[in-house]
């Protein structure tokens, strides 16, 4: 896709925007970002997690890059770095299926109006005739969090058939409730209407355009060499395979969970997103596009954008600082981002959770990092 010059001049600039710039030249005071320490350790210290990928920045760069713990305990222990890949889970909605999804709508081949059922062949439950795109991405299509588990046993044509035979159980639009489902049939949707598979889509014309050099369905053996280990899967320790069972029973690829990538990698969306949907001369969303994408929606009480979170009940990873225009998302293997364009700011944190017992929990301590983040941004002066 990229002539082999064009795509060394990428990769370059990929490896040096990785490397943190001074904080202070990007606003930030280095002191106040350094009390991240305290809490991270202390949690990882209780267990919480073996290892994590912390990164904040501007639109300009990255402030700070850094890496704690390990990357797996069992069965030996690795240190982390900080370009290991880490199984993104439910980071995978926005940054890959609702970014395609937005892609699409800019491009005239599908409306959020649109009705599910006129995009996507095969629906064959009654009630879901008249879902929407929008409805699917903002979590209010009616549909229960997860099928189950035995729907996918018996291989991806059949879960397929069982997912578009799925009976909403609420009305669409009147009910907010998080689903992979959903998000499932959007992948499904991406692939129907571009006629490509969504990790190919994605590829293409999100992470290769933005320089994204880790970021991706089903890691090749390199990048799976740098992976954070989650937990046992049939006696085997999971490093570079996905961890959710219905997108690894769906061969890795879905539109719910199933993307890896690297701090430095989400850096330089979150850039993108910061600086009004371009990157160094590359344009992924157009201002209308992305500020249609990133619009809070009141959706039954709960603040929602098109594939993100706002202010809702799985808000517990957001800092308390963010202005009224940040957002973001989590990952069940303990992963979030946040992007707030009104501070000018995005925050990273990575971590393995799951390993090696699947006990952690860290969305309080990503929300007290964006909050310390927040409140390292340095006064203008008038």
């Amino acid at each position: 896709m990229f002539p082999r010059l064009a795509w060394s001049v990428c990769l370059l600039s990929c490896i040096s925007a990785a490397r943190a710039a001074e904080p202070v030249a990007l606003g930030l005071d280095t002191a106040r970002l350094g009390a991240i320490n305290a809490p991270i350790e202390e949690a990882r210290a209780a267990g919480q997690f073996s290892g994590c990928v912390v990164a904040i920045g501007r639109r300009g760069g990255v402030a700070l890059l850094k890496a704690y713990g390990d990357r797996q305990i069992e069965p030996t222990r690795i240190a982390m770095t900080t370009d290991t890949v880490f199984d993104l889970a439910s980071l995978t909605k926005p940054v890959a299926t609702a970014t395609s999804v937005m892609l699409l709508v800019e491009a005239g081949q599908l409306r959020l109006r649109d009705k599910m059922v006129d995009r996507l062949a095969g629906v064959t439950a009654a009630g879901g005739q008249a879902i929407t795109i929008e409805q699917l991405l903002t979590h209010s299509a009616g549909y229960i969090p997860d099928n189950a588990l035995a729907d996918y046993e018996h291989g991806p044509d059949e879960a397929w058939h069982r997912l578009l035979a799925l009976e909403p159980r609420w009305s669409p639009g009147t009910t907010f409730k998080y689903s992979d489902v959903g998000f499932e049939l959007l992948g499904k949707i991406v692939e129907e209407v571009s006629g490509r598979p969504l990790n190919e889509f994605a590829k293409d014309r999100v992470f290769t355009p933005l320089g994204m050099v880790d970021t991706g369905y089903l890691p090749a053996a390199e990048r799976r060499a740098r992976a954070a280990t989650t937990e046992q899967r049939d006696g085997a320790w999971l490093t570079g395979e996905v961890h959710d069972p219905r997108a690894a029973l769906l061969g890795g690829v879905a539109g719910h969970a199933g993307l890896f990538s690297t701090a430095a990698d989400l850096a330089r969306y979150a850039r993108c997103l910061l600086n009004g949907g371009t990157l160094d001369g590359v344009r992924l969303l157009s201002p209308q596009g992305l500020n249609e994408m990133i619009r809070a929606r009141d959706v039954a009480g709960q603040k929602r954008a098109l594939g993100w979170d706002v202010q809702s009940d799985y808000s517990s990873n957001r800092g308390e600082l963010f202005s009224a225009a940040a957002f973001g998302h989590g990952g069940f293997t303990g992963t979030a981002l946040w992007v707030d364009p009104e501070l000018d700011l995005f925050v990273i944190f990575l971590s393995s959770r799951l390993h090696p017992d699947g006990e952690g929990n860290v969305n309080d301590l990503a929300g007290r990092i964006g909050t310390i983040a927040a409140a390292a941004i340095l006064p203008v002066e008038k």
